[in-house]
């Protein structure tokens, strides 16, 4: 069953920006792209399991892992190029006033 879980204030997290968070021992890396655009990405490279947030984001929408450089749309969470195949999860985000929350399924 889907809820929603607060994760932070706009404010939190400055843009662009980042914010790794956790929930139920899943790590998400939350991105602010320009305090309008929120994304949301499990923090796990689909390629070895680097932790994505390390990485740039590039070209507004663009996550690349910091170990080998896989590229994924946060957006959607597909791979975009080598050495990646397989898409990242990604989450709703759900901004009601000042706060963030992501739903999750689990």
């Amino acid at each position: 069953m889907a809820r929603l879980v607060r994760v932070a204030a706009v404010g939190d997290i400055p843009a662009p920006g980042k914010r790794v968070v956790e929930i139920d021992g899943t790590l998400i890396a939350v991105f602010n792209v320009d305090d309008e655009q929120f994304y949301a990405v499990e923090d796990v490279c689909s390629h070895d399991g680097g932790p994505l947030a390390e990485g740039d984001v590039i070209d507004a929408y663009e996550i690349i892992c910091p170990r080998h450089g896989a590229r994924f749309d946060m957006r959607t969470g597909d791979a975009l190029c080598m050495p990646a195949f397989e898409p990242i999860e990604t989450f709703e985000v759900v901004r009601q006033g000042s706060d963030i929350l992501l739903r999750v399924d689990w």
